[in-house]
């Protein structure tokens, strides 16, 4: 949607498909970082976005044991929003939509599932989909996969994925919020059990950490007595675990982190989970994705609106967003691995916060680095692409 915005502002002929009627769906990835923010300011859109309901953070803490450690201050970082924005995907996705439509050049077709790809003469030329009361063919000099993790584009495409692994799965669910209820602890880790709370105003988005493949055993155990392990992972919760009914409220994340090994093929490039699929660590695959997308515009808009775009350029897109897609699955790869994993298998002997924990709890100078990257991340884009 970001993209399609971008091209849009270019005046590039541009059209976005999506399956649903609607966005209205728990997306869970909501937090929006200061990256984000800022791409929204350079738009020029960030006043208005910021009127959407959405709860802010300018601190990150985490609960280990009895104690809650400081982690990241985000209130030192150069940009035009010094916090983290906690907003519902589905809010920020009509907004988008919205303004997109303004755009001439701009088509968003609700209810079109895309099923294949169009090929002709050895390159990709167009899309396939299936509507409501009808098939639709769209042919286009360049198709973009933005269809996730599960994307149809890339493995009609034929690209290769690199599995990274991932030993965890995540249980969501949502919990009532309530006077007194504690701010900005966002992980509480104990002995054997790692849950993620997230202030959504008026109730707590939470995630529970599982060992991948680990559903059929929490079923087996019963509801109760995964509520039990919910208010002992966070006390505060405990006197609402009850407003779980049944294993219907709680939804299955299943965790894969992996990238293409080719991003593109002529006449087709992939974009971010399509591209690269993240773990949850962090909150940061949305504005991954949305910083590919800026890199996207930025890279091709010109060459699309001058009808010069050739099957090399789409290689330059992947050599721009690689490396920082690389460094953040190296580090949510080393943190599920060496933190979560343990804690949720029931191996943690002693539960001892990392020494890196430690050091960053007690030097408000250090707190500003973390912030800086997950905040910003590692080569932020700025929009540079024009506006037609």
């Amino acid at each position: 949607m970001m993209l399609g915005y971008l091209l849009g502002r270019a005046g590039i002929e541009t059209c976005v498909l999506e399956k649903h009627a609607d966005f209205l769906r728990d997306f869970r990835g909501d937090t929006v970082h200061p990256s984000t923010l800022q791409i929204m300011h350079e738009l020029g859109l960030l006043e208005e976005f910021l009127r959407l309901p959405h709860s802010e953070i300018q601190n990150i803490s985490a609960e280990i044991g009895e104690r809650s450690y400081r982690i990241a201050d985000f209130r030192h970082i150069a940009a035009a929003c010094s916090y983290i924005a906690f907003m519902p995907q589905w809010d920020f996705l009509n907004f988008l939509a919205e303004k997109a439509r303004q755009f001439p050049t701009l088509k968003v077709i609700m209810q079109a599932h895309v099923t294949a790809l169009v090929q002709a003469n050895g390159r990709i030329v167009g899309v396939e989909a299936t509507m409501p009361a009808s098939a639709l063919q769209v042919r286009a000099e360049l198709v973009i996969g933005c269809d996730g993790r599960s994307s149809t584009v890339r493995k009609a495409a034929g690209l290769a994925v690199l599995d990274l692994g991932s030993p965890i799965d995540v249980l969501w669910f949502r919990l009532s919020k309530r006077p007194g209820d504690p701010q900005q602890v966002l992980g509480r880790l104990s002995r054997d059990t790692m849950l993620v709370t997230i202030d959504r105003n008026s109730y707590w988005q939470c995630a529970f950490v599982i060992a991948k493949g680990g559903i059929e055993q929490v079923h087996a155990g019963g509801l109760d007595a995964f509520k039990r392990r919910v208010a002992a992972g966070a006390r505060f919760l405990a006197n609402r675990v009850d407003e779980l009914k049944s294993f219907d409220d709680v939804k299955l994340l299943s965790v894969e982190v992996d990238r293409l090994t080719n991003w593109c093929k002529p006449g087709v490039l992939c974009i971010g989970d399509a591209a690269h699929a993240m773990s949850p660590v962090g909150g940061v695959g949305i504005n991954l994705a949305i910083q590919d997308a800026v890199a996207t515009a930025n890279l091709l808009a010109f060459r699309l609106k001058s009808g010069t775009l050739k099957d090399d350029d789409l290689e330059r897109v992947q050599r721009r967003r690689l490396f920082p897609v690389k460094v953040i699955q190296r580090f949510q790869v080393a943190v599920q691995n060496r933190v979560l994993k343990p804690a949720v298998s029931g191996t943690v002997g002693e539960l001892k916060a990392p020494w890196v924990i430690r050091l960053l709890d007690r030097s408000a100078w250090l707190r500003r680095w973390p912030a800086q990257i997950m905040g910003l991340g590692v080569r932020p884009e700025h929009v540079r692409s024009p506006a037609a």
